[in-house]
């Protein structure tokens, strides 16, 4: 995987974690924090569709790596909302 597929990648993940976020209502955190709940939400949401024999809805192939877009928005949600509950709430 080249520096471009890399990027790339990082992009996609950052989207995903953002539209989680947003779907979640929790927003704490910049593009890093977005980046960083893509990809914990592509391991979650990827993990939990192998569980229960769940197909791969909709993917993106990046530098011969599969990034799963649905599972991986999944995850974010499903993660953040469980960060929520352990976060104090603002002002």
């Amino acid at each position: 995987m080249g520096i471009i597929e890399f990027f790339i990648l990082l992009l996609i993940a950052g989207i995903c974690g953002s539209i989680g976020q947003a779907i979640a209502g929790f927003n704490r955190g910049g593009c890093i924090v977005s980046i960083v709940l893509g990809f914990i939400g592509a391991v979650i949401g990827s993990w939990i569709s192998e569980r229960f024999g769940l197909p791969e809805l909709f993917h993106f192939q990046v530098g011969g790596e599969s990034f799963p877009i649905i599972w991986s928005i999944i995850g974010s949600v499903i993660f953040v909302v469980i960060v929520s509950f352990f976060t104090p709430r603002r002002g």
